[in-house]
């Protein structure tokens, strides 16, 4: 019985000589909200991308939701969802013809387009701004139409790179709540950010990737299980009370984090 949403399964892109992922595995189950780390260059953004189809994989399997991506990418990609640390709206559209627009990629029935479209706008505060262009809005009101262009059609996973770029304080408690809504209905998530503190907040596994390879994939309580010790956290705290951050720093200077890009003479073969 297929329970995971997604899987990556040896994963890997090259760009030359120079391996930007190296035989990433790991999978997501419905509920999921890992959070994807790393020191810039660790492959994160490559991982997203390739999973969202937007680049090709050099060698591995994805699959979302049962499909596989590279067998049937348009099924496949009809069941995720990917919003960019910098997503590029069109400037000559509403926020309103955004969604009409998603909706009718999505193939979206037109008497579930309005009531879901006008929930999406009330959560995030837009209905004021439904018939603004894009090229009139904020940054974080760009970003919060990109997010409500992601859930529209309730995408089985959902890739959210640093999704609270932008937002003020109360865009930032928006955002949050609806990833845990969402996960609570079933979605999974990959939230990819640097602000470690959203991490440890929001995520219930921790995957750590560094110079392309994955160092962690796990719930946090092993993260800091494998990583943190008695020196590493407050004295006399239990390694379990070691912050994110400690366990982030401990994992890329641990003795096998890998101490350069891997690189390649030749180039791997593309998945079959």
């Amino acid at each position: 019985m297929q329970t995971s949403v997604l899987e990556v399964h040896s994963l890997s892109k090259a760009y030359g000589d120079t391996v930007a992922v190296h035989s990433l595995d790991f999978t997501l189950e419905p509920g999921d909200i890992v959070g994807l780390v790393g020191p810039n260059g660790a492959g994160k953004t490559t991982t997203m991308r390739s999973i969202a189809g937007i680049i090709p994989p050099t060698a591995g399997r994805i699959s979302i939701d049962g499909i596989d991506l590279a067998a049937d990418p348009a099924a496949a990609k009809r069941r995720i969802a990917y919003v960019p640390d910098d997503p590029k709206l069109f400037d000559a559209l509403t926020v309103t013809e955004h969604l009409r627009f998603i909706a009718a990629a999505y193939r979206i029935p037109k008497a579930e387009f309005a009531p879901a479209a006008d929930a999406l706008l009330a959560q995030f505060e837009l209905t004021e701004k439904k018939n603004a262009l894009a090229s009139e809005l904020s940054r974080g009101m760009r970003q919060k139409v990109a997010i409500c262009c992601a859930y529209l059609h309730n995408p089985a996973v959902i890739l959210l790179d640093e999704p609270l770029t932008g937002l003020d304080p109360r865009g930032i408690r928006t955002m949050k709540d609806s990833i845990r809504d969402r996960a609570a209905a079933g979605a999974a998530f990959l939230v990819s950010s640097h602000l470690l503190a959203l991490v440890e907040d929001l995520c219930t596994k921790l995957l750590i990737l560094h110079r392309g390879r994955r160092l962690f994939f796990g719930a946090m309580t092993e993260a800091r299980a494998a990583y943190a010790s008695m020196d590493a956290a407050a004295p006399g705290a239990p390694a379990a009370d070691a912050s994110l951050e400690e366990v982030f720093f401990k994992a890329i200077e641990s003795p096998d984090a890998p101490r350069e890009t891997p690189a390649t003479t030749t180039t791997p073969s593309p998945p079959s």
